[in-house]
């Protein structure tokens, strides 16, 4: 029998390349048509959107609870309440969140746009929780102010909605939202609980060389007046899908390839997806002359906000030192729209340094994530699951905070973390205490950089006052509406939606095409080569448009600096071009320095005042400060105790942060003294003596399982002050459980061995 010889490699049969090719084809073939079919019901959505009254794109059912289109000032906002899903419970005692969303061209709802958003980890963690949205339209002259007039009413209605809450609504401005509840909470501290603003710009002019092009936009357009020229041809309204053609056009190699191949590549799968984002993104909203001129003047070109240069219309400064509430800002290195110096800039402009911060009362905490784009700040799942809900859980440990400058910092809950039962979620979120050279580590203008756009700032003004003068009345007298409206639907984002809807006839048999590619759909495997060689085709096109995008960034880069780095036109504008002072520097205020005297003589005088609660605050702050870091598991030990707590009355969590800050403001004033007040507050009983020493020992341990040496011979003082002749070694890992529930243990232990005994 002939056995069959092994053939060489070369002549081994060839790969079926034509049957390849010929499934690819048919697979191309089929996802084209899906493509445009998903395009399609891209388009029919947009117009759906579009010819709402209240386009939103909010997960939840919201109830309207004040419109603010009826108030004596009107304005497109309302607020509106989130409806619970069905298994969640809300705690009516739990402060009340209120998600404000940015009107920055596009509609409202990216707060609450999926089930893992600021809405969604504040209901699960039982916070009542409330939205202001608005609508696309715009009240006939309403302005910034009269928004935040009514922003304030809203407020006041959240907090007459819940009289027994334990603090203040909890308030979140995304994006654009940042600023205007930073304005708001400047000129009315009393209505703010803690603040968080995510990827918000606070400080304009902030960034880094080679890494944030888009703010030298407004002086190689010459500052502000092309605005001023959009609005005019607008007929007094400016289009908000201008300020989204901005975002677009950051990144050309998205907006023009990788999301519609990401799309074509996976049409099978991601078609959900794309709809759903592009249901929001597509949601272009206008903006009155007014508003959008104001933030570009005083905020984009003007950088006036951190300087306290911006003045309410009865001559209020609006200055962010004023601001009350514990301030959360939560930023991205990958974030091209506001990046970290745009986000922290203003705390460099406000404050010298930490102990000034803390001469304001003021508690800001920071968090940078290292990667997440602006839009997944908002709309990344696992950014909610993370940093949105260990804020949302612990938000009262932010609130008590004592005053100065913090760093949240999250670790991921293992097997081998301390007291695991006492942080809520997959993370353990510790704020650590920082410094202002924290901040300019991250980088930043030197004073020539704020020359060129202090020089920018005033050039906008100038051209902003020969526009007025020249053009702007023969461009308005003009300008009618029907054609301010023609103008608006031939604008290329929006025929991009509206040329694949069912409104262009040449659409039509897409739909039926669709149907029976789906019911014959035939897609090849990923190891066919013609899919690895679309791959690399696609990898080519995206690496073309980034290098042309660094070219044109860094080219445009050059030209500003150039330009405005010119002595010559920085002298004609009226700066002097050898100037080393910042241009952009709140002034301080006279009065502040007493202020802050007369508050240092009060708390010296009430040194020796208080009794058993304050002594332990006082005694964990002092031993703790050496930390430098105050960790969620320590302070929900604390609640826990506090709300279970049999030899101290019940103390609402407002005192209990007043208590916080004036022990921890005391020990910075005079700590000796404040040491030497302990034994004075104490009472006789040694006993309550011993079981106050023991809780501030859980407290300091909870989150490590014992001290350092420094904080351990700060705990034998404190032993000492206490009447106990004992403290706790350093790196003793402490197994204690919280004082309600080892009552409880010791309850249950009693009960047993007296079972046990009958």
């Amino acid at each position: 029998m002939a056995v069959a010889q092994p053939q060489p490699e070369s002549l081994a049969s060839p790969p079926d390349l034509f049957g390849a090719a010929a499934a690819y084809m048919v697979d191309a073939a089929q996802r084209s048509i899906l493509f445009l079919d998903v395009m399609r019901q891209r388009g029919n959505a947009y117009r759906e959107h579009i010819a709402k009254t209240a386009p939103h794109v909010l997960e939840y059912t919201a109830e309207l609870v004040l419109d603010g289109r009826t108030f004596p000032r009107p304005v497109n906002y309302a607020l509106v309440r989130i409806v619970p899903p069905q298994g969640v419970e809300i705690d009516p005692t739990r402060r009340p969140f209120v998600v404000v969303d940015p009107r920055a061209g596009h509609g409202p709802g990216i707060g609450g746009f999926k089930s893992d958003s600021e809405i969604g980890v504040a209901l699960k963690a039982g916070h009542p929780c409330y939205f202001i949205g608005f609508l696309p339209e715009p009240m006939p002259g309403q302005t910034i102010q009269d928004i935040a007039r009514a922003e304030a009413v809203f407020l006041e209605k959240v907090m007459e909605l819940h009289p027994n809450a334990d603090g203040k609504p909890c308030v979140i401005g995304n994006c654009q939202a940042g600023w205007a509840v930073m304005m708001l909470a400047a000129v009315r501290p009393e209505l703010f609980g803690p603040i968080i603003v995510a990827g918000s710009p606070l400080s304009y002019w902030a960034g880094v060389r080679g890494h944030n092009p888009l703010r030298y936009t407004g002086g190689l357009l010459g500052g502000s007046w092309l605005t001023a020229l959009t609005s005019d041809l607008g007929a007094g309204k400016f289009d908000g899908a201008w300020l989204v053609q901005n975002f677009e056009n950051l990144n050309p190699s998205n907006t023009l390839w990788s999301k519609q191949y990401n799309l074509y590549s996976k049409v099978d799968t991601e078609a959900e997806r794309y709809l759903g984002f592009e249901r929001w993104w597509g949601g272009h909203v206008n903006l009155n002359a007014e508003e959008i001129q104001f933030i570009v003047d005083e905020l984009f070109v003007g950088n006036h906000l951190a300087a306290g240069m911006i003045r309410t219309s009865d001559g209020t400064a609006i200055d962010l030192r004023t601001i009350r509430s514990p301030i959360v800002v939560f930023c991205s290195k990958g974030d091209n729209i506001t990046p970290p110096q745009q986000a922290l800039g203003w705390i460099l402009d406000l404050y010298e340094n930490v102990d000034d911060i803390r001469s304001y009362g003021q508690t800001i905490v920071y968090t940078i994530h290292e990667s997440v784009g602006h839009l997944g700040i908002f709309v990344s799942g696992g950014v909610a699951r993370k940093e949105h809900n260990e804020f949302s859980s612990n938000i009262d440990l932010i609130d008590t905070l004592p005053p100065g400058l913090y760093e949240a910092v999250f670790e991921s809950k293992t097997a081998a973390t301390t007291n695991p039962d006492l942080a809520t979620g997959n993370w353990v979120m510790r704020c650590e205490a920082r410094t202002l050279d924290d901040i300019r580590a991250l980088g930043g203008n030197d004073a020539a950089e704020e020359r060129r756009f202090a020089t920018v700032a005033r050039i906008s003004e100038a051209n902003l006052a020969l526009y007025r003068m020249l053009a702007q009345p023969v461009i308005r007298s003009l300008v009618t509406a029907p054609m301010a409206q023609w103008m608006q639907q031939m604008h290329p984002l929006r025929l991009s939606y509206e040329m694949f809807s069912d409104n262009n006839p040449f659409m039509a048999p897409v739909k039926a095409m669709a149907g029976w590619v789906r019911e014959n759909r035939r897609p090849v495997d990923d190891e066919n080569p013609f899919m690895a060689a679309q791959d690399q085709i696609s990898q080519h096109v995206t690496a073309s448009l980034d290098a042309w995008r660094d070219w044109r960034d860094s080219t445009s880069e050059q030209a500003f600096l150039w330009i405005y780095g010119s002595s010559a036109l920085q002298a004609a504008v009226g700066l002097d071009p050898n100037a080393a002072e910042p241009m952009r520097k709140a002034p301080k205020n006279p009065f502040h320095r007493e202020l802050v005297r007369g508050r240092i003589a009060e708390l010296k005088s009430h040194i020796s005042v208080g009794g058993l609660r304050e002594a332990v605050i006082r005694s964990v702050l002092y031993i703790g400060m050496g930390r430098k870091s105050v960790d969620e598991r320590g302070f929900e030990l604390v609640r826990r105790v506090r709300s279970a707590q049999q030899d101290l009355p019940a103390i609402s969590l407002a005192a209990f942060k007043a208590l916080v800050r004036e022990q921890f403001l005391m020990l910075l004033v005079d700590t000796e003294a404040a040491l030497a007040a302990i034994p004075t507050m104490l009472p006789p009983d040694v006993e309550v003596r011993v079981k106050a020493f023991d809780l501030i020992k859980d407290v300091l341990t909870a989150a490590y399982g014992g001290l350092s040496a420094e904080e351990s011979e700060r705990s034998t003082r404190i032993a000492a002050l206490f009447g106990i002749n004992r403290g706790v070694p350093a790196a003793r890992r402490v197994t204690r459980v919280p004082a309600a529930e080892k009552a409880e243990k010791e309850t249950q232990a009693e009960k047993e061995t007296q079972a046990k005994a009958s």
